[in-house]
């Protein structure tokens, strides 16, 4: 998908918010180290400006005050705080990569540390976050990204209360996590979501969370943007806000004057103030139903390739329309193809939802449920047209984390240790191969291209998959692979695991 991206500068400076670091270890849970905040600066200026007007009003009379008398946030500190915890993690080391594997001893010989690639080696890892109640059994909102690696989370409730977590479920593409207390009353303090789509440009927001560790801080500002596309993801819709967030607010609540949870605050830009990022309340309220059912979601999948439609590609293509999504490519055997999509057809709808771009195309669909039958508006040679698709499920693409339903067993191809994705030619991609997995032992590497196993000739990854999940554990697997930029095959043998 093309489109405009941020500077090289912005986006090395962009990171998603870590959890607190709490070990001696210097390292965090989240997926990048707390920047440092840089020193105040003063601006000077040549001239003397007027003062701009102060708005002296910072919250809904409703909450508490009289308009234009009361500029404290108190009375909603006070009815929100208690529904606003930390999570703390920790989790062991990771299995090191084959590279990193070194015979016993060898590391001190090269002045690494001791037990350095070994299996498990190195100290635990703790760190911690923000998240909030959201029912009053003990349903706990936070980040993907605080949670993911964890192998312990526990809740501490602002009373100091606290509770050990199982997680619900999690959404990568949106870094969203659902948690549930376990032994928890049902009467816990809690918060609503609210209508992030009702926010304004200009409106005050109020952020709580434990940034460094500083339990049940409080930050207020504006909100500064809306859809803001900040490259973390392919779902990217964020709200930007000014209000302090900092490493440690990661999955806490950003509050509208109602008290009403309007975001959940998620990354900020290093060496910044005053930029901050939080997943839309209404992004996450679509998530809910199936992180607590399954603890996964799946998304409704076309299986094309699109790009914005800019002045230029209008005026090449013939068209008045100045909004919408131009397919680029079509997926071999997809949902898109089957229906009769082609290159160049704009898309200006789904369902009767306006796509203004190709950002917007990829969240619409993502938010169909896989199977349902949709209307797809296009523009195809300037004529208006309507295509009915019955969308696919959307695969893990590019190396993403594929997250199992919960109590699912492991599909097979987790338990071959290999990620497979789609490709525009036909068979499946090896995007990730598990070290000391039967992938690995058997010779896939990523790049490769599946195109047959056993008998059977592959043209998606679901192909591959179903595939795989019908040999019998135990049997040597014949496959037979393309490698990157090679029209000709080679064999490989995995053998399947027991179930």
């Amino acid at each position: 998908m093309a489109c405009s991206l941020p500077s090289r500068r912005f986006l090395s400076a962009l990171v998603l918010l870590p959890a607190a670091t709490l070990g001696a270890c210097g390292q965090a849970i989240g997926s990048a180290s707390a920047a440092q905040s840089p020193a105040p600066t003063v601006a000077a200026t040549a001239t003397a400006q007027a003062p701009l007007p102060i708005q002296k009003t910072l919250f809904n009379p409703a909450v508490g005050g009289s308009q234009g008398g009361i500029t404290s946030l108190a009375p909603l500190v006070e009815a929100v705080k208690g529904a606003v915890v930390n999570v703390e993690v920790r989790s062991k080391p990771r299995r090191a990569t084959a590279m990193h594997r070194l015979p016993p001893g060898w590391a001190e010989r090269f002045g690494l540390p001791p037990g350095f690639g070994g299996e498990g080696g190195g100290p635990v890892r703790q760190g911690a976050g923000s998240g909030f109640i959201i029912e009053p059994s003990g349903i706990v909102l936070t980040n993907n990204h605080v949670v993911e690696d964890a192998d312990l989370v526990r809740v501490k409730l602002d009373d100091g209360r606290s509770f050990d977590a199982e997680v619900m479920g999690r959404d990568p593409l949106t870094d969203v996590a659902l948690l549930k207390l376990k032994d928890a009353p049902g009467n816990l303090p809690s918060v609503p979501l609210g209508d992030s789509d009702a926010l304004r440009v200009g409106d005050a927001v109020m952020a709580i969370g434990n940034p460094f560790g500083l339990a049940s801080s409080v930050s207020a500002g504006i909100l500064s943007a809306r859809a803001r596309d900040i490259q973390a993801g392919p779902y990217d819709d964020f709200l930007q806000t000014d209000a302090a967030i900092n490493p440690g607010n990661s999955g806490g609540p950003l509050f509208n004057m109602k008290g009403e949870v309007v975001g959940m605050n998620t990354a900020i830009v290093g060496g910044a103030t005053g930029i901050g990022f939080a997943v839309p309340s209404k992004l996450i309220q679509a998530l809910l139903p199936q992180l607590k059912e399954t603890g996964v979601v799946r998304r409704g999948w076309l299986g094309v390739a699109v790009q914005d439609l800019t002045p230029d590609l209008a005026r090449a293509l013939g068209l008045e329309a100045m909004k919408g999504a131009v397919v680029a490519g079509v997926n071999r055997n997809s949902p898109g193809e089957r229906a009769g999509l082609r290159e160049e057809d704009v898309i200006t709808a789904v369902d009767g939802r306006p796509v203004d771009s190709a950002g917007s195309l990829t969240r619409a669909v993502a938010l169909l449920k896989p199977d349902s039958r949709v209307k797809v508006d296009v523009l195809r040679g300037g004529k208006a047209q309507t295509v009915n698709v019955t969308l696919g499920t959307r695969p893990a693409l590019n190396g993403e984390e594929e997250v199992l339903p919960r109590n699912a067993s492991a599909s097979a191809p987790r338990r071959l240790g290999v990620q497979l994705s789609d490709t525009r030619d036909g068979g499946a991609q090896v995007v990730a191969v598990e070290p000391g997995s039967p992938a690995e032992r058997g010779g896939l590497v990523p790049g490769m291209v599946l195109v047959q196993v056993g008998d059977q000739k592959i043209g998606t990854a679901s192909e591959a998959v179903q595939a795989l999940t019908s040999a019998k554990p135990g049997a040597a697997l014949l496959l037979r692979v393309r490698m990157p930029g090679s029209d000709s095959t080679l064999l490989r043998a995995v053998e399947v695991p027991e179930r």
